[in-house]
């Protein structure tokens, strides 16, 4: 008899050890999505084994994550996400990438841990001088590395390519905006409605219910994911704060200044180019691989079926490998290594 109230008391001293965490996730996903959602990207950094570090330079502070070191083999990579999101944007891509590679996830000027000041510059040409100042306070170049940029973060890719080539020795764009495309998206349509009301309608980018972040969802993604709702709030509790921030750079990078600066210094980029695009982007349109094409026409383009324009989200195995062999390729045919991943 005493040993079996022994076992009885095992199991439920088992029973509430396990049911503590348990009802801790369920009160966490029902009250505070927001804090659930903050632990998942902590998991996953950690499980992936990326560090977050910070880098000041002239009273500017970076914040950014990075895994690997740098080495002979392989150059280094940076990544520059999209309008509003943050250096998390790549754990899904990430993940597939060999561990030995040396990765840096920078959050943009002003996104997430990075600083923000209302006298900053964030068009793009203000973006890719701020993120010179990163590389170079983590002297990132003292080789020339690598450079990924999705959406926004491709258009300041290729600016920085054009502006700083000593840096770059190739460079991934995604989905790039910054370019004159020749047919309109779902999202330029959405573009036109906004200046037709002086900016007065909701913008689309930047969500300020479940509602409208599903529909976001929608419109960024040909993937369709089901999430729920309490995530969608979450996701939109995180955002909150900053969407007065998310206005002033989404209006700089619309503006006449930024909107096509892409294109603009497309004449002036001497590394190789890679393009992946997803066909079914609705944000920026697929047809701008031809203005890409049409300018730098030794550029290697990769279409994915069935994509939109999270490509990160919605192919990140497929993204990942193209990405390196393409890497590989540009180092082959530099003499530099020999093919091995």
């Amino acid at each position: 008899m005493a040993a079996e109230l022994d076992v009885v008391n095992l199991l439920l001293i088992a029973g509430g050890t396990l049911a503590i965490p348990l009802l801790a996730f369920i009160v966490s996903f029902l009250l505070w999505p927001s804090a659930l959602i903050k632990v998942y990207y902590w998991y996953w950094r950690r499980t992936l084994g990326l560090q977050v570090h910070y880098a000041d330079r002239g009273g500017y502070r970076f914040c950014y994550s990075c895994r690997g070191k740098r080495d002979g083999m392989r150059p280094s990579i940076l990544m520059l996400h999209s309008f509003s999101a943050h250096k998390d944007t790549w754990l899904t891509l990430v993940k597939y990438l060999p561990k030995h590679l040396h990765i840096v996830c920078v959050d943009m000027p002003g996104h997430e841990g990075t600083t923000r000041t209302d006298t900053d510059d964030y068009s793009i040409v203000g973006q890719a001088m701020r993120i010179h100042q990163f590389v170079e306070s983590i002297r990132l170049n003292r080789k020339p590395f690598h450079v990924v940029g999705t959406s926004m973060g491709g258009n300041v890719a290729g600016v920085y390519a054009a502006t700083y080539p000593n840096d770059i020795c190739s460079i991934t764009l995604i989905c790039p905006d910054g370019l004159k495309q020749p047919h309109e998206s779902k999202f330029d349509n959405h573009l036109q409605d906004l200046e037709r009301s002086n900016y007065t309608l909701n913008i689309p980018l930047i969500p300020t219910t479940p509602e409208e972040m599903e529909d976001m969802f929608r419109l960024c993604s040909h993937v369709r994911f089901k999430i729920p709702q309490q995530i969608l709030q979450g996701l939109v509790d995180v955002r909150e704060p900053h969407n007065s921030f998310y206005e002033q750079v989404f209006l700089e990078i619309v503006s006449e200044k930024s909107r096509y600066a892409l294109q603009e210094h497309l004449h002036l980029i001497t590394a190789p180019v890679q393009v992946i695009w997803g066909k079914q982007d609705q944000v920026v349109d697929v047809s701008g691989v031809t203005v890409i094409t049409e300018t730098l026409p030794g550029c290697k383009v990769d279409l994915l079926e069935n994509c939109g324009h999270s490509v990160v989200l919605e192919r990140p195995c497929r993204t990942a490998k193209l990405i390196l062999d393409f890497i590989i390729l540009q180092q082959e045919a530099r003499g530099g290594t020999k093919k091995s991943s």
